[in-house]
């Protein structure tokens, strides 16, 4: 029930997304029924294909999140964390209000022991034609260095495991590429990751190699991070607004790419973007799928213990 769009386009993202599922993994819709099954009737999909949970209330958008997860039990997001808790779900994901699947993420699966604190993730088109990631992107407006140093590891275990790429390179945002560049944040954590084994790190990079093939993985605290997030964003609305036409700008579309995933927590958790539409929806559960059948927080697990 998540999202501007909801229920229709999680509705129509879960069809789409069911076609490309192998016979053995399902999708459970939880939320209103009353509200689900006449748009399965409206598509002519036959409802047999997924699994219902019947809940009546709604996280909204603007709600205080530990205060909504605590005072609507029922509510789409609090009972899929539940589910996700008891090992009935595998993977949860919501296009609904991101600070409470964020917290409730960390209140019912729980931190992975040995890690400070979760982050969330985003994808970046490379002019190459590939992808990168870059930590955290909002959960934490503020980090210390060691914080750092454990994102750099969760986004080179989610490149190597989940993006299929090899010895990921990893670099840390800084305002300048020399060793000593930086604010007091960035310059305790450049000796750290310069020293680590945890990861193959390949030093400072600049917002202009975002999208450049310096680096994999770009890691930065979650206020830097969530500034360049939204100015990516933007861009390709800014083509669409001047009516231009261009291969890599399209590849900005958030669609693209489903949702953000949260790592550092003992199951697959992605949050989707607020107007997440039904391709956007159908890619966040194919993420999904990706993080389960790789393995990935089982290898996260590993690695911190």
């Amino acid at each position: 029930m998540g999202g501007d769009y909801a229920p229709k386009a999680n509705v129509l993202g879960a069809i789409a997304a069911h076609q490309l599922l192998s016979p053995k993994e399902h999708i459970v819709l939880i939320g209103d029924t009353q509200q689900i099954k006449p748009l399965l009737s409206e598509n002519g999909f036959n409802p047999d294909h997924f699994e219902y949970v019947h809940t009546e209330e709604v996280i909204g958008m603007g709600e205080h999140a530990t205060k909504a997860i605590v005072q609507k039990p029922n509510s789409s997001i609090s009972v899929g964390f539940k589910m996700l808790k008891d090992g009935q779900l595998d993977s949860f994901a919501s296009a609904g209000n991101s600070g409470a699947m964020l917290v409730g993420a960390v209140f019912s699966v729980k931190t992975i022991p040995g890690i400070i604190r979760p982050c969330i993730t985003t994808f970046l088109p490379k002019l190459s034609g590939g992808l990168g990631l870059m930590l955290d992107v909002g959960a934490n407006a503020d980090c210390k260095p060691d914080v750092l140093l454990q994102f750099g590891v969760l986004g080179s275990l989610y490149a190597e495991y989940v993006m299929q790429i090899d010895n990921p390179k990893v670099a840390l945002m800084n305002i300048g590429e020399e060793d000593e560049k930086g604010n007091m944040l960035s310059m305790a954590t450049f000796p750290l990751m310069k020293d680590t084994q945890l990861f193959n790190f390949v030093g400072n990079v600049e917002g202009r190699d975002l999208f450049n093939d310096k680096a994999d993985v770009i890691v930065t605290d979650g206020f830097t991070g969530n500034v360049m997030l939204k100015l990516a964003e933007s861009f390709y609305v800014l083509t669409l607004k001047r009516k231009m036409k261009d291969e890599f700008f399209d590849r900005f579309n958030y669609e693209n790419y489903g949702g953000s995933p949260v790592l550092g927590v003992n199951a697959p958790v992605v949050i989707g973007h607020g107007i997440s539409s039904p391709t956007a929806v159908k890619n966040m559960i194919l993420q999904s799928r990706d993080m389960i059948t790789t393995g990935l927080v089982a290898k996260i697990q590993a690695a911190f213990k």
